[in-house]
């Protein structure tokens, strides 16, 4: 059982796999309604069917408010709260269209969200030290190694070796990173790239393209994976 600290276990919620079919994991929508509603329905999600989000469902994108609605009201819709939720409770940024109510859920969503053997946070892992040292910032931004290096390699990706597998955004990818235990969904959809999901069951990845660039994003803020995207096969340990 991953242990946190105890004001991040306050903010971990555990999904039992059992009570769902299927259990999708998608990347960073950033305000992309349309993107995310055709991922769905090519996904053909029912409510026996489980969505978990990496985080980031608002800002840059043209409907932050319409994938807040969305999410919050779906029974079968979850996610952990990314950095640009945080901007949003801190002060930093603001969406006028979002309500009180609104805020108040964005304020109550977990940080960390777990299956079995599976953990699903916004930035990632940073491997140097244990999940119990880590605090709200480190789950939501870690990304480079590199003191102050953002998107300087190494990244934690990298160096981090479980033992349970995370499941992140935050770091905007080319495609996806499949790893043995990180698997990176941030595929830019906002940027003019993709909005991905992956099946936690079967290993299959499902993706739809962005309708247009939201916002345009220099080259070398895309990481590229530089690796096979084929699935380890962990679906038969579920």
């Amino acid at each position: 059982m991953t242990e946190f600290s105890g004001a991040i276990d306050a903010l971990h919620d555990r999904v039992t796999a059992a009570d769902w079919d299927e259990i999708y994991i998608v990347g960073d929508p950033h305000g992309c309604r349309a993107e995310l509603e055709a991922l769905c329905e090519k996904l053909g999600v029912t409510e026996q069917d489980l969505v978990v989000f990496v985080g980031d469902l608002v800002r840059k994108g043209p409907d932050s408010k319409g994938v807040v609605d969305l999410v919050r009201n779906a029974p079968n819709m979850l996610t952990v709260r990314g950095n640009n939720e945080e901007k949003l409770l801190r002060g930093e940024k603001t969406i006028p269209e979002l309500t009180d109510e609104d805020l108040e859920w964005i304020a109550s969503l977990p940080v960390v969200i777990s299956l079995p053997e599976t953990l699903v946070v916004h930035g990632g892992i940073d491997p140097r030290k244990p999940n119990a040292d880590h605090d709200v910032d480190d789950l939501q931004n870690t990304r480079s190694m590199v003191p102050g290096g953002s998107y300087d390699p190494p990244y934690w990706f990298e160096q981090y070796e479980g033992p349970e597998r995370v499941f992140f955004g935050h770091t905007v990818l080319e495609a996806p990173i499949i790893r043995e235990h990180a698997v990176g969904l941030d595929t830019g959809c906002v940027y003019g790239g993709e909005l991905t999901a992956y099946n936690w069951r079967t290993d299959e990845l499902t993706a739809v393209a962005s309708g247009e660039t939201f916002v345009d994003r220099r080259d070398e803020k895309f990481i590229d994976p530089g690796q096979s995207t084929e699935p380890d096969h962990h679906a038969s340990n579920r």
